[in-house]
């Protein structure tokens, strides 16, 4: 589908929980969160309905994101149920990683395509501070559980913060260049103030040529993340007329977003 601008609109981006076993400082709240009920997360059902009717409507790209998607239980069935829907073309989730060496070559035989992983520091202590407590050494068995599951152009999502990790970028190069991986370097955004940056090797933050929606994990899709509106799929007439507001509401550029957490959009 075309929006108002021209641009195709393809991709569509899944939270499919707010749940993380992480608490990156960039991305929760230092107050701390209020997670959704059981009963306001979109059900599996629910999510491949969503996906079926995008697909109609000219959607091919499909990624799993949260909170930390592999925390959600039988997430390997939803890949699977996804991997499978006709017209799926792409199905891509991106992860912490701490939990790939016990899901990577479930979720590959379940068809899962692609992976992100999350990395913003090769230092041990930088890792665990900027993860409030996560081990840098689980995060790399997880790269190397997806490798080994037979994942292929695996990509790390760098999150760089001024004055803490942005003196590692050569060094993430190297480890990439080294471990066969891609990496993006995304600069730390700001939701309330608006302020965010075109992503370093990836197409993110450059609105001219965005393709993407969003789907929270409570069933609200967004058409940017630097955007307050939104719709709820539960509420609409049909999904066809839910997808097809949100994209007509898509900015030309985006603004900034005080109705959401980062953890609750899935960035």
């Amino acid at each position: 589908m075309l929006d108002q601008f021209n641009r195709e609109i393809y991709y569509l981006r899944i939270a499919v929980t707010d749940k993380c076993n992480l608490r990156c400082t960039y991305c929760m709240p230092k107050e701390g969160i209020t997670l959704k009920s059981h009963d306001e997360i979109l059900r599996f059902e629910e999510i491949l309905e969503i996906v079926k009717t995008a697909v109609k409507l000219g959607f091919y790209k499909f990624r799993l994101t949260g909170g930390e998607p592999l925390v959600r239980r039988g997430i390997v069935d939803l890949v699977k149920m996804l991997s499978s829907a006709q017209g799926v073309k792409t199905l891509a989730m991106t992860t912490n990683g701490i939990l790939l060496p016990q899901y990577a070559k479930d979720l590959k035989s379940a068809g899962l395509a692609r992976l992100n992983i999350s990395l913003d520091s090769l230092k041990e202590d930088r890792y665990e501070t900027i993860t409030c407590g996560g081990i840098l050494n689980e995060a790399l068995a997880g790269i190397k559980a997806a490798k080994d599951a037979g994942f292929e152009k695996i990509k790390l999502n760098v999150v760089l913060v001024d004055r803490f990790n942005d003196d590692e970028k050569e060094n993430f190069k190297k480890f990439a260049n080294e471990n066969n991986l891609g990496v993006r370097f995304i600069k730390k955004m700001n939701l309330k103030s608006g302020d965010f940056y075109k992503v370093e090797g990836g197409e993110g933050g450059h609105c001219a040529i965005c393709n993407r929606i969003r789907l929270t994990a409570d069933g609200k899709l967004r058409p940017c993340l630097f955007s307050d509106f939104e719709v709820n799929v539960r509420a609409e007439k049909s999904l066809e007329e839910a997808i097809g507001k949100v994209i007509n509401h898509k900015p030309e550029k985006g603004y900034k977003s005080n109705n959401r957490e980062m953890y609750q959009i899935g960035g």
